[in-house]
Protein backbone atom coordinates (compact mmCIF):
# COMPACT_ATOMS: atom_id res chain seq x y z
CA UNK A 1 0.00 0.00 0.00
CA UNK A 2 1.15 2.92 -0.68
CA UNK A 3 0.54 6.93 -0.37
CA UNK A 4 -0.62 9.79 -3.17
CA UNK A 5 -0.27 13.79 -2.12
CA UNK A 6 -3.04 15.78 -2.85
CA UNK A 7 -2.70 19.61 -3.45
CA UNK A 8 -5.74 22.22 -2.66
CA UNK A 9 -8.13 22.45 -5.97
CA UNK A 10 -7.53 25.60 -7.88
CA UNK A 11 -11.20 26.67 -8.38
CA UNK A 12 -11.76 28.03 -6.00
CA UNK A 13 -8.83 30.43 -5.91
CA UNK A 14 -9.30 31.36 -10.22
CA UNK A 15 -12.09 34.32 -9.41
CA UNK A 16 -9.65 35.80 -6.74
CA UNK A 17 -6.80 36.52 -8.73
CA UNK A 18 -9.89 39.24 -10.81
CA UNK A 19 -10.32 41.00 -7.30
CA UNK A 20 -8.67 43.92 -6.78
CA UNK A 21 -6.68 45.13 -3.84
CA UNK A 22 -9.15 46.59 -1.82
CA UNK A 23 -11.58 43.57 -2.48
CA UNK A 24 -8.79 41.15 -1.57
CA UNK A 25 -8.57 43.22 1.92
CA UNK A 26 -12.41 42.59 2.88
CA UNK A 27 -11.53 38.78 2.78
CA UNK A 28 -8.23 39.16 4.15
CA UNK A 29 -6.39 38.06 1.21
CA UNK A 30 -3.39 40.21 -0.09
CA UNK A 31 -1.78 40.26 -3.69
CA UNK A 32 1.98 39.76 -3.86
CA UNK A 33 5.39 39.13 -5.77
CA UNK A 34 7.37 36.08 -5.02
CA UNK A 35 10.62 37.62 -4.27
CA UNK A 36 13.05 34.94 -3.61
CA UNK A 37 13.61 31.25 -4.74
CA UNK A 38 11.55 28.52 -2.11
CA UNK A 39 9.90 31.29 -0.69
CA UNK A 40 6.33 30.96 -1.55
CA UNK A 41 5.44 27.17 -1.62
CA UNK A 42 2.01 27.03 -3.86
CA UNK A 43 -0.70 24.85 -2.37
CA UNK A 44 -2.42 24.18 -5.71
CA UNK A 45 0.94 23.15 -7.79
CA UNK A 46 3.18 22.23 -5.49
CA UNK A 47 6.10 24.53 -6.90
CA UNK A 48 7.48 27.66 -5.41
CA UNK A 49 6.72 30.34 -6.67
CA UNK A 50 9.42 31.94 -8.94
CA UNK A 51 10.98 35.62 -8.58
CA UNK A 52 8.90 37.91 -10.16
CA UNK A 53 5.52 35.69 -10.01
CA UNK A 54 2.62 36.81 -8.83
CA UNK A 55 0.56 34.98 -6.22
CA UNK A 56 -2.31 35.17 -4.03
CA UNK A 57 -1.57 34.63 0.39
CA UNK A 58 -4.84 34.09 2.03
CA UNK A 59 -5.94 32.00 4.63
CA UNK A 60 -7.77 28.96 3.51
CA UNK A 61 -9.90 25.97 5.79
CA UNK A 62 -7.62 22.98 5.61
CA UNK A 63 -9.25 20.35 7.91
CA UNK A 64 -13.31 21.35 7.41
CA UNK A 65 -14.58 19.23 9.67
CA UNK A 66 -17.02 21.06 11.25
CA UNK A 67 -17.38 18.33 14.41
CA UNK A 68 -13.81 17.84 15.33
CA UNK A 69 -12.05 20.16 17.75
CA UNK A 70 -8.76 20.09 14.97
CA UNK A 71 -10.83 22.30 12.72
CA UNK A 72 -8.03 24.65 11.27
CA UNK A 73 -7.24 27.35 8.86
CA UNK A 74 -4.38 28.91 8.15
CA UNK A 75 -2.49 31.29 4.81
CA UNK A 76 -1.91 29.58 1.86
CA UNK A 77 0.39 30.79 -1.33
CA UNK A 78 -1.62 30.54 -5.10
CA UNK A 79 0.27 31.29 -8.03
CA UNK A 80 -2.19 33.35 -10.20
CA UNK A 81 -0.85 30.83 -13.16
CA UNK A 82 -1.32 27.40 -11.08
CA UNK A 83 -1.62 23.96 -12.47
CA UNK A 84 -2.92 21.80 -10.45
CA UNK A 85 -0.66 19.00 -9.42
CA UNK A 86 -1.18 15.72 -9.53
CA UNK A 87 1.27 13.30 -7.84
CA UNK A 88 1.67 9.84 -8.44
CA UNK A 89 1.18 7.29 -6.07
CA UNK A 90 4.27 7.64 -3.73
CA UNK A 91 6.12 10.33 -5.09
CA UNK A 92 6.91 13.40 -2.94
CA UNK A 93 7.18 16.58 -4.65
CA UNK A 94 10.50 18.56 -4.73
CA UNK A 95 8.52 21.63 -2.58
CA UNK A 96 7.64 19.15 0.46
CA UNK A 97 11.74 16.91 0.42
CA UNK A 98 13.02 20.54 0.84
CA UNK A 99 11.64 21.25 3.99
CA UNK A 100 11.66 20.91 7.74
CA UNK A 101 8.14 19.52 7.87
CA UNK A 102 5.02 19.25 10.35
CA UNK A 103 2.80 16.01 10.19
CA UNK A 104 -0.18 15.45 11.50
CA UNK A 105 -2.27 12.23 11.33
CA UNK A 106 -6.23 12.03 11.43
CA UNK A 107 -8.58 8.91 11.63
CA UNK A 108 -12.08 8.85 10.05
CA UNK A 109 -13.49 11.48 12.39
CA UNK A 110 -10.78 14.37 12.27
CA UNK A 111 -9.41 13.75 15.72
CA UNK A 112 -5.58 14.01 15.29
CA UNK A 113 -4.51 10.33 16.58
CA UNK A 114 -0.29 11.22 15.75
CA UNK A 115 1.92 13.88 14.87
CA UNK A 116 6.01 14.17 14.20
CA UNK A 117 8.52 16.74 12.76
CA UNK A 118 10.53 15.01 9.73
CA UNK A 119 13.03 16.42 7.45
CA UNK A 120 11.04 16.73 3.87
CA UNK A 121 13.85 13.97 2.62
CA UNK A 122 12.00 11.10 4.90
CA UNK A 123 8.34 12.14 3.92
CA UNK A 124 7.68 9.27 2.18
CA UNK A 125 8.97 6.95 4.83
CA UNK A 126 6.73 8.44 7.09
CA UNK A 127 3.64 8.32 5.44
CA UNK A 128 3.91 4.83 4.41
CA UNK A 129 4.41 3.66 7.91
CA UNK A 130 1.85 5.56 9.52
CA UNK A 131 -0.45 4.49 6.93
CA UNK A 132 0.21 1.05 8.21
CA UNK A 133 -2.13 2.05 10.91
CA UNK A 134 -5.67 1.29 9.97
CA UNK A 135 -6.96 4.28 12.21
CA UNK A 136 -5.09 6.78 9.77
CA UNK A 137 -7.26 8.08 7.46
CA UNK A 138 -5.88 11.04 6.26
CA UNK A 139 -2.19 13.32 6.43
CA UNK A 140 -1.61 16.72 6.95
CA UNK A 141 1.82 17.89 6.12
CA UNK A 142 2.49 21.37 7.48
CA UNK A 143 5.70 23.83 7.27
CA UNK A 144 7.34 23.31 10.73
CA UNK A 145 8.67 26.53 11.56
CA UNK A 146 5.66 28.14 10.86
CA UNK A 147 3.40 25.71 10.81
CA UNK A 148 1.32 26.61 7.54
CA UNK A 149 -0.48 23.83 5.39
CA UNK A 150 1.14 22.51 2.63
CA UNK A 151 -0.71 19.20 1.40
CA UNK A 152 -2.51 16.11 2.56
CA UNK A 153 -1.58 12.87 2.39
CA UNK A 154 -4.24 9.93 1.48
CA UNK A 155 -3.75 5.84 1.17
CA UNK A 156 -3.58 5.72 -2.96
Amino acid sequence: MTFRIHALPVEPFRPLFLMDEAALATIGAVRMTAIAPNSAPCRVSLIDAAPGEALLLLNHRHLAAPASPYRSEGPVFVRENAIPATPEPGVVPDMLSRRLLSMRAYDAAAMMIDADVVEGADLASRLLAWFENPAVDLIQIHTARRGCFMAEARRA
